[in-house]
């Protein structure tokens, strides 16, 4: 069965005739109960765990009040989830690959939910950051058991559109965390202020976290207006999961990737260069659909390209392994920042603009050389 599942995985590169060039609806249709509800289950639980997250993110000024102690210090229980996500992905990998996928991702669900509740009952800030660092294993190790289930269990001609939806579970939990923090009406404002010391402090990853503390330090915008242009951005995440998940099947992974890529580098003077809230948010909302786009092919690429046997570890360690150090970007990009100076302040825009370019490169020559799937 292993040998016959290998095979039909291989025969679904980039073949057109696949998905038989039917529309989106077609291709969601031809899903049936089973396994929809796999899917469902595996993009719910990427989408709460990454719920998780980023509340936190959003809370930790409240969350240093209850510890007496400031954001910056707090702000490390978030590196600790970062850090050991990879280690997560490699022993719930090697479990799913072991012991099947089902059992080890339903035990995955139930620790991070358990610690997600735990978190909120920790005495001292000591066991808080051990409570977030095993939370760290399970949102890692939950992303490649996810991946892997639900590519496996759907038929040929709709993993593609599916991938798309699935990976774009990270940016939906990253609205809803947004929404619920809006309850907090003026509070929200404060936490956005209070955020922008941590994108420059190493706390997540990528441009798109150092893109806030653009706004604010160095454009002076609101901390409404933010928010605003950051649900916008994720919304544009969103749609562009589902657009490369849907033409990946006529361009192939590779291509569709690399395609989405390269017109995100395109559009990123639009991203950064203007000064108007407008055009920015237009900017953000193109950049993010790119970002999506070019990420949505993602769990279906990474599955189709690993071994058959590690099918359940190594999807998931190569991209939690990637996370872990694209964690160091927003670091390095407020670094070059405060370097190169915009009169007399520091110019993130412009290092966002360079290095994320560099970054739109070195990928597309990279997916170049790597297996045509």
């Amino acid at each position: 069965m292993e040998e016959s599942l290998s095979k039909e995985w291989q025969d679904n590169k980039s073949d057109p005739s696949l998905s038989e060039r039917e529309n989106p609806l077609k291709l969601l249709k031809s899903i049936n109960k089973t396994q929809f509800i796999t899917f469902f289950v595996t993009y719910l639980s990427w989408t709460f765990v990454s719920f998780d997250y980023f509340i936190v993110t959003f809370t930790l000024p409240y969350i240093a009040k209850d510890f007496k102690l400031k954001p910056s210090d707090v702000a490390v229980s978030i590196t600790l989830m970062l850090t050991f996500r990879p280690l997560g992905a490699l022993i719930f990998g090697l479990l799913s690959d072991k012991y099947g996928r089902k059992y080890p991702l339903m035990a995955n669900i139930f620790i991070f939910s358990g610690l997600q509740l735990a978190s909120g009952f920790a005495p001292n800030f000591l066991t808080y950051s051990i409570t977030r660092a095993i939370f760290g294993m399970a949102m890692g190790g939950e992303w490649g058991l996810g991946a892997a289930l639900a590519m496996e269990a759907l038929p040929l001609e709709s993993r593609g559109l599916l991938s798309g939806i699935l990976q774009e579970g990270y940016a939906l939990g990253f609205l809803l965390a947004a929404y619920q923090n809006q309850k907090n009406g003026k509070d929200c404002m404060q936490n956005v202020k209070q955020l922008k010391l941590i994108h420059v402090k190493k706390l997540v990853h990528g441009s798109k976290d150092l893109y806030p503390t653009f706004l604010n330090v160095q454009l002076d915008f609101t901390p409404g207006q933010i928010t605003f242009i950051t649900i916008i951005a994720n919304i544009g995440s969103i749609i562009g999961g589902f657009i490369n998940g849907y033409i990946c099947h006529f361009l192939g992974r590779k291509n569709a990737m690399i395609t989405f890529t390269f017109l995100a580098g395109c559009f990123l003077p639009l991203y950064v260069l203007p000064r108007n809230y407008i055009v920015l948010t237009i900017g953000a909302f193109a950049v993010y659909l790119c970002i999506g786009g070019s990420w949505g092919s993602i769990p279906a690429y990474l599955n189709e390209i690993a071994p058959v046997e590690l099918r359940g570890t190594f999807p998931g360690l190569v991209y939690q392994t990637g996370t872990l150090l694209a964690s160091s970007s927003a670091q390095i990009e407020a670094f070059f920042g405060e370097m190169i100076k915009e009169e007399g302040s520091p110019d993130y825009g412009l290092t966002i603009a360079l290095l994320t370019s560099l970054f739109v490169i070195v990928i597309i020559i990279i997916l170049k050389f790597t297996n045509n799937v």
